[in-house]
């Protein structure tokens, strides 16, 4: 006879009251509730200064040009008084390998906490939210405006919603495109009517996107379209800071008259107002547990802490907290996960930071030609060479080219002047002045600033003759 697993009832549900669905579990469209609180102002605060630094960088001018540009024609990356070209892209490399370690790092301390306050899909969610709060009203305005049938009022609210919506999506798409064309030149050709075909194309592509994905997919880009939703929850530990409820005060939950005694009345702190589902931009009850869906915004921490106010309880029923804590213990920061992380992010930055330093401001290339040697009227064994020089600064610079040591002498330009990320292309040719040597050898050509001798750089190459020399 095989053992058999007990089986037991751990929860009771009363069949006289209606099941209560989030918004979330119901799948139609989640309407939050306007609130404030400490936590709304820091996230207002912090995405209105990324807000400034997206749409103001754009407009930035430097010496003569846009301050940050991308200019893909050029393959020239202008970051303020820097030139980044396609050679210096494994900078780019180590700046995601800092942004990924970051990202590991504040997900191990305090969670999702990136998604609540900076990712770009919930900054400009909570903006199209803010939109059809001013043209269709509150949650509960909105609620009925969705029911009733369509009339001229509900219309003209839905059209200016709409197009608002696109106005947003529009400007943001222009300051991204901005940053890989000339922002006031993009501005006067669609001003004009006179865009080019890529750049209607990339505007239409942004607008789109930016409408559909805030103003329409909205949580559903968070839970089923973003990856770190699916591998943040496997960084977690006991000691990770995420938003929870306090059941063990809370509980059990209950309407209450204000002043009377909960303990009285067997309850907890918890009201069972509901508000902390209604301002969850997911659609969520938090107070379920912690779940997949919750972008840590803290959005219920705030209206909790209004009705604790409102009722004379201590504030934190809600708060950001561990699991540790929540047990009884004491939160730990210094652990083995989140130093590591700490420190591999903090080498990596010194590692950039070096790299940014040293990465040299002149570029040379040198391509042999395809004839391996010749013989020159006097008798020498002569190669020629092509030299990519290219002048990564954003000043004028005149450059010096030599060979480093060896029985060979250049022949050709030996000075070069070269415009700001300008790029010569430029014939030399080599002779060999020690014909008693091997078939093939290596040389070293040099190119050093005239007006600063100690920035160079030397690039080798081969060398080709003959066993024995033609007579």
């Amino acid at each position: 006879m095989t053992d058999r697993i007990p089986a037991q009832i751990i929860e009771t549900v009363d069949p006289s009251q209606p099941i209560r669905l989030t918004p979330a579990q119901s799948g139609g469209p989640i309407h939050t509730r306007s609130f404030s609180g400490r936590f709304r102002n820091l996230r207002l605060l912090g995405g209105g200064l990324l807000m400034l630094l997206y749409f103001g960088t754009v407009w930035l001018n430097w010496n003569g040009r846009q301050a940050v540009l991308w200019d893909l024609g050029r393959q020239q990356f202008h970051i303020f008084g820097a030139t980044f070209w396609p050679q210096d892209f494994i900078l780019l490399s180590g700046l995601l390998i800092i942004a990924a370690f970051g990202l590991f790092f504040i997900t191990v301390l305090a969670g999702r906490i990136w998604c609540g306050y900076a990712c770009p899909q919930s900054s400009w969610t909570w903006m199209f939210m803010w939109v059809e709060k001013i043209t269709e009203g509150d949650r509960h305005q909105r609620i009925r405006l969705d029911a009733a049938p369509w009339s001229a009022g509900k219309l003209l609210r839905r059209t200016a919603k709409h197009g608002l919506w696109l106005a947003i999506s529009l400007t943001t798409a222009l300051a991204f495109v901005g940053y890989f064309t000339p922002v006031r030149e993009l501005v006067g050709d669609l001003a004009r009517f006179e865009l080019g075909s890529a750049s209607a194309f990339w505007l239409l592509f942004f607008t789109a996107a930016t409408y559909v994905n805030a103003g329409w997919l909205r949580e559903q880009v968070c839970l089923h379209m973003c990856p770190y939703s699916r591998f943040q929850s496997v960084m977690f530990d006991a000691d990770t800071l995420v938003v929870s409820y306090d059941a063990t005060r809370g509980e059990n939950r209950g309407a209450r008259r204000k002043g009377s005694d909960p303990r009285a009345q067997n309850l907890g702190d918890c009201i069972d107002c509901t508000l902390c589902v209604q301002v969850c931009p997911t659609g969520i009850d938090i107070r379920d547990g912690l779940q997949l869906d919750c972008i840590s915004c803290g959005a219920c921490i705030d209206v909790c802490d209004s009705v604790m106010d409102r009722m004379g309880y201590a504030r934190s029923l809600l708060r950001y907290t561990s699991e540790r804590a929540l047990q009884g213990g004491a939160t730990r920061f210094l652990r083995p996960r989140l130093v590591g992380y700490a420190v591999a992010m903090t080498a990596m930055i010194a590692a950039f930071v070096w790299a940014l330093e040293a990465r040299p401001q002149l570029s040379l290339d040198v391509t042999k030609d395809r004839t391996l040697f010749r013989e020159n009227i006097q008798g020498q064994i002569e190669n020629m060479y092509r030299l990519k020089l290219i002048n990564k600064t954003q000043q004028p610079r005149q450059y010096a080219l030599a060979l480093g040591d060896g029985p060979f002498e250049l022949h050709g330009q030996r000075q070069i002047g070269l415009a700001p990320g300008e790029i010569a292309d430029l014939p030399v040719s080599v002779t060999l002045l020690d014909e008693t040597q091997g078939f093939s050898r290596e040389l070293r050509f040099e190119v050093s600033d005239v007006a600063d001798p100690a920035s160079r750089v030397s690039t080798p190459s081969t060398f080709v003759a003959p066993s024995r020399a033609p007579q």
